[in-house]
């Protein structure tokens, strides 16, 4: 599900603590209603280090919550980001990363070095603080690790879907060209999603 933002949170990430502040009102608004459940999210940056999208992949439990690499990267390429951060939420307050929280982030970082968009940070966060894989050292450690390599098979299905994925892009990229050339000779909505296959909601973004 896309993180609505306001032009003043699409900043330019300069270090965990730009990335927290966004975060932090993210989770505040979220837990009015989600309190117990832990959230997962990907942010996506450009080359300049400027926020594309926050996208929530998962909730969960108290302490766990699932997520498998198309989610989490389906986004990225779709938006065509080259830079990752993941962030997550401890409902109980506690911010020290877990050990599944490390297996976790090392498996995508390979992932990520695989499709050629970098993890360059994951985030645990809570209401009042935050704690940085970057920013203690979690990060290098990971990616000099030898764990969670990606065997052949993987690799050539990984590469597959990301290839699928591009092509999905491009094709939509097509359908909202027509879109807007037909929304432009004054075409209803409901005949132009009849003949592009958009969703309304696409359509009216153009």
């Amino acid at each position: 599900m896309n993180v609505r933002l306001t032009q003043e949170q699409k900043i330019k990430v300069l270090n965990s603590k730009d990335i927290y502040k966004v975060m932090q009102q993210v989770l505040l608004r979220e837990n009015k209603i989600r309190r117990n459940q832990e959230h997962f999210w990907v942010v996506g940056l450009d080359n300049q280090n400027k926020i594309l999208f926050i996208e929530l992949i998962g909730l969960g439990a108290v302490n766990r919550v699932e997520a498998n690499p198309p989610d989490v990267f389906r986004m990225a390429i779709y938006k065509l980001a080259v830079k990752m951060i993941l962030v997550h939420n401890h409902p109980s307050g506690e911010i020290s990363p877990s050990t599944q929280d490390q297996d976790f982030t090392d498996r995508m970082l390979k992932v990520g070095k695989l499709i050629n968009i970098d993890v360059v940070d994951h985030l645990v966060i809570s209401e009042e603080n935050y704690t940085s894989f970057a920013d203690n050292g979690i990060l290098e450690r990971l990616q000099k690790s030898g764990l969670f390599e990606i065997v052949e098979r993987e690799k050539v299905e990984i590469q597959d879907w990301k290839l699928k994925m591009e092509r999905d892009r491009a094709t939509k990229d097509s359908k909202t060209e027509i879109a807007a050339k037909m929304k432009s000779k004054g075409y209803d909505e409901d005949t132009i999603k009849e003949l592009t296959g958009l969703n309304l909601s696409d359509i009216r973004k153009i």
